[in-house]
């Protein structure tokens, strides 16, 4: 049976045993601290979905990331399929949806606000600066206060919305101080045109610096069962600040999901075709890996795809991950995560089946390497 055919066999069965498995979210539901964990109150959405606090913003604890529909894996999507899947998961209880002016060149943007317009109140964007998108440099960095100013009213018309839920700096600029950076958005906000702000693949001291100028209510970057840097490198001072942490490619581009394996060969367009982890030689030695998350998404009785946003999920209730789709039944399976956990004792178990893996070749190429720590 192909992956298609069993998530449509099965959603009905996680359904209804969703019930059961959201005992732990009850529990943290009890959370008292700056974080919180709250389960979501009955709407008119398909699913309840548990909602997590990103320093003071309410957001379901599963986004949609907004960057596949414009080509990120080298396919092209038509704009009314990516309208109607953005709906979609608002229906399936999906509150966070992230996108940036440089994804698509606008275009990301452009369909992320017509798909929200009618309920826009009810959800929270998220989107960036930090790239000279307004003369076509999408690699060029420039997060200087008149650009920052520019992007954000760009955002905001292409958005249809008077604010912006959640502003991230989209990696550091080292030719302009944090300070001066975080003192822009600052004013930004003052005017209203700004709810939050964040730092995308950041590190701690640059949080800081942000932080004490104006409090960050999120971080984002790459994390995933088999990417953890962010865990020794920035964690600590996330949960010491009360700051938020929002995932990016938490499935592992896909190869968490089972649909990859190392006969996979990926044209040039698409974002894995020079990513050293998705090397002919590296798929073979990472195989392991799969056969474990395939173990234990049986022992939970979901899909692999699930159990990794299963394992973020139970890390941290700070935690909200926004894994990307462009297909209905993958997003369905993805926001049927939403109710589920591991408990303490599995999450050690598993990682210490995942200690014994030898994993070959890194999650990034070198232009997202040099994006980190640049401010």
């Amino acid at each position: 049976m192909d992956r298609r055919s069993f998530l449509k066999k099965s959603s009905l069965a996680l359904l209804l045993a969703a019930a059961e498995w959201s005992g732990l979210s009850k529990v943290l539901a009890q959370y008292e601290s700056n974080f919180g964990v709250r389960d979501m109150p009955h709407s008119e959405n398909k699913c309840d979905m548990e909602h997590r606090n990103l320093g003071g913003m309410d957001v379901s604890a599963i986004g949609l990331g907004c960057l596949p529909m414009v080509g990120y894996y080298g396919r092209k999507f038509e704009k009314q399929d990516m309208i109607a899947l953005i709906r979609r998961a608002y229906e399936q209880g999906v509150t966070l949806f992230d996108t940036a002016e440089v994804y698509g060149s606008y275009t990301s943007e452009e369909w992320v606000g017509e798909a929200l317009q009618s309920f826009r109140d009810k959800v929270k964007i998220g989107t960036k600066f930090g790239f000279g998108a307004e003369k076509g440099q999408n690699t060029a960095r420039n997060s200087r206060p008149d650009h920052i100013r520019r992007a954000v009213e760009g955002s905001l018309r292409r958005l249809r919305t008077d604010h912006i839920d959640l502003l991230y700096q989209h990696g550091g600029d080292p030719q302009v101080p944090m300070e001066e950076v975080a003192d822009t958005v600052k004013q930004l906000m003052q005017e209203g045109k700004v709810l939050h702000w964040g730092l995308m693949e950041a590190d701690e001291h640059s949080i800081r610096r942000a932080h004490a100028v104006c409090p960050l209510a999120a971080v984002q970057s790459e994390y995933a069962i088999r990417c953890r840097e962010a865990e020794t490198k920035i964690f600590p001072t996330l949960e010491e600040l009360g700051i938020g942490f929002v995932p990016n490619c938490p499935l592992g581009r896909a190869f968490l999901t089972g649909t990859i394996n190392e006969e996979s060969r990926f044209r040039q367009g698409d974002c894995r075709w020079n990513l050293p982890q998705f090397t002919p030689e590296a798929l073979k030695h990472n195989m392991p890996l799969v056969a474990l998350v395939r173990k234990w998404a049986a022992r939970k009785g979901i899909t692999p795809a699930q159990f990794a946003l299963v394992w973020i999920l139970s890390r941290k209730p700070w935690i909200a991950p926004i894994p990307g789709t462009t297909d209905p039944a993958h997003l369905d399976e993805l926001a049927g995560a939403g109710s589920v956990r591991l408990s303490a004792q599995e999450t050690e178990e598993f990682d210490r089946e995942y200690a014994k893996i030898d994993i070959m070749g890194h999650h990034s190429d070198s232009f997202t390497e040099r994006q980190i720590d640049q401010s």
